[in-house]
């Protein structure tokens, strides 16, 4: 199983409230990534918005400049906004960052879960659906094909045109992260991409059943068992003592769990929620390495998973936090679980 962590470059906050600059998180960011790599982590995520609260808009950038600092991590989104994205422009980026970081380049490719980069870049929210199933479709065959003819609804055709520069070994890792929905999940199996599913609220166990579907679509359209990977994002944060770091993070996470709530309507988050998250059939790890470990283990034995993604800078946690969390992560978790799933084999 791959152990990795993800991030959406969550802004800090100054007293009053207010987004610090961008340039502070995003420089600290490469540190941040840098050390995952030297821990031994095998891959790091990074999330595209639009918003004052978060610090990246465009992933790749980010994981250009990480790609000159690591050797060994894999290097992907998380997500990258495909519906608004020109899936020409994204495949040769990726690309070029594949071959910077010699073959450690990924996509995830989602609908992510704000509209901001919708009117951004010109598209309608009423093509929603149509927009990611359409451009997942062209992503995936340029990632196939080269040169490439397409044609479709919401970009120029291809006309047997050369997408450059390929990746190493001519393809990408591409990934699709599913919020909870049947026909992502059927898709996802139809082109045989490996799927992350975000787990952000409730219980870990409701999600089974997608996950067991997800593996009886892949096997229905013919897909050999060897090449499924499925894996599995939740919000997480580590410290040496479990109730230190909950109270320490409990204020940075619920800050940001009401930011987001004001603009959907959602009731001002509350401890109980939180607390209830913490427990081991909860959606958040929250806590010391023994909590993590038990955790994740839990969740490699109901779900399946071959790759859990510890989503850990959730409302703009302190540069010293964060390498405080990452440190714990890739030199106490990791090894844990790695040893605890090779005594299973």
């Amino acid at each position: 199983m791959e152990l990795g962590i993800s991030m959406f470059g969550d802004n800090h906050y100054d007293k009053d409230g207010k987004p610090q600059p961008a340039g502070k998180r995003l420089r600290e960011m490469i540190e941040e990534i840098k050390l995952m790599d030297e821990t031994g982590l095998d891959f790091f995520g990074i999330g595209e918005h639009h918003r004052p609260d978060y610090a990246v808009s465009v992933p790749e950038i980010i994981l250009a400049a990480a790609s000159t600092v690591t050797k060994n991590i894999k290097l992907g989104s998380a997500v990258n906004v495909i519906s608004s994205s020109d899936p020409v422009r994204l495949y040769e980026s990726y690309a070029m960052i594949d071959q910077i970081s010699n073959g450690r380049a990924e996509i995830v490719a989602g609908r992510g879960s704000f509209i901001e980069s919708f009117p951004l870049y010109g598209y309608r929210l009423e093509d929603y659906d149509d927009l990611f199933e359409e451009k997942l479709d062209l992503l995936v065959k340029i990632n196939q094909e080269n040169p490439i003819s397409w044609k479709g609804k919401f970009r120029p055709p291809l006309n047997n045109q050369l997408i450059l520069p390929r990746a190493v070994n001519d393809q990408l890792k591409i990934w699709v992260a599913v919020g909870g929905t049947p026909e992502s999940v059927v898709r996802a199996a139809r082109y045989r991409l490996p799927v992350i599913f975000a787990i952000i609220g409730g219980n870990t166990i409701q999600f089974k059943p997608l996950f067991e579907y997800y593996k009886e679509m892949f096997q229905h359209f013919g897909h050999s068992m060897d090449t499924f990977e499925v894996g599995v994002h939740i919000h997480s944060f580590f410290g040496d003592d479990s109730k230190k770091v909950a109270e320490e993070y409990y204020p940075v996470y619920s800050s940001q769990m009401d930011r987001v709530g004001r603009s959907r309507g959602w009731s001002p988050y509350q401890r109980q929620q939180f607390d209830a998250g913490r427990t081991l059939k909860g959606h958040l790890i929250v806590g010391d390495t023994n909590e993590a470990v038990e955790k994740i283990l839990y969740l490699k034995e109901i779900l399946g998973i071959t790759r859990f993604s510890a989503h850990i800078d959730v409302g703009g946690p302190s540069h010293d936090a964060l390498m405080k969390t990452i440190e714990i992560f890739g030199n106490k978790v990791a090894p844990k679980v790695r040893e605890a799933l090779k005594k299973q084999e």
